[in-house]
């Protein structure tokens, strides 16, 4: 079974190394490594592992806590597709989208393909005006029924991270841990919204990159036909 694992671990040279021979050590292979942020003299790398059916999930923990300064920010199951070439498929996908009939427009392509990039549970383009509320312009598998949603944050003039304890939230989405994040996609009023259930949190480094893929997919969209 497949896992992700979000680490905090001190920035020096060779910490990978000692936590991929940690890892190995217990029986677990790794499939991907991001690094997601850097500073302060540490580092966040999220880390996809396959575990053997006869090892528990805390074997994991373990194993990463066996390397010094290492910490253990959240571990949840994954059953993304594990790939390393995640942005590179969605912006192919993308230029494809910019001479394909409407069926396939970018905000679909979007809404399918960042849920990869992100290892996060769903995605949705979304769209709502000063008097109605919210329409659901595409969204990806799993995303939970948002039409028709009041949401308090928009218009979105600036992209920002959605805790899962904020009080706008639905009781069942707060018991949920549904952590989201969200980027204006062409006006304030239309927004990408990016979530997963239980965690890990999204950090800043993530918002920046949904705020690059996001820029890209709407200049795409608005690109007169070929």
């Amino acid at each position: 079974m497949s896992y992700l694992l979000r680490l905090v671990v001190p920035d020096r040279p060779g910490i990978l190394g000692a936590v991929a021979t940690a890892l190995g050590l217990a029986g677990v292979d790794i499939v991907s490594v991001d690094v997601l942020e850097r500073g302060g003299g540490v580092a966040v790398d999220d880390i996809v592992v396959d575990l053997p059916l006869d090892r528990l999930p805390d074997s994991l923990i373990t194993a990463a806590h066996a390397v010094e300064g290492v910490q253990v920010e959240s571990l949840r199951p994954f059953a993304g597709p594990l790939d390393t070439h995640r942005e590179l498929d969605l912006l192919e996908a993308l230029s494809r989208a910019a001479t394909s009939p409407p069926s396939t427009l970018p905000v679909k392509v979007l809404a399918a393909e960042l849920p990869r990039v992100f290892h996060s549970g769903w995605a949705a383009v979304l769209h709502a005006t000063a008097e109605s509320p919210c329409e659901v312009l595409a969204a990806s598998d799993a995303a939970p029924a948002l039409d028709g949603m009041a949401l308090p944050w928009l218009p979105l003039e600036t992209p920002r991270l959605l805790p899962s304890e904020d009080a706008w939230l639905p009781e069942r989405w707060r018991e949920m841990a549904i952590e989201m994040m969200a980027a204006p996609f062409g006006s304030p009023w239309t927004v990408v919204l990016l979530g997963r259930s239980g965690g890990p949190a999204f950090r800043r480094s993530e918002l920046l990159r949904l705020v690059h893929l996001t820029g890209i997919a709407a200049a795409v969209a608005h690109l007169p036909p070929a």
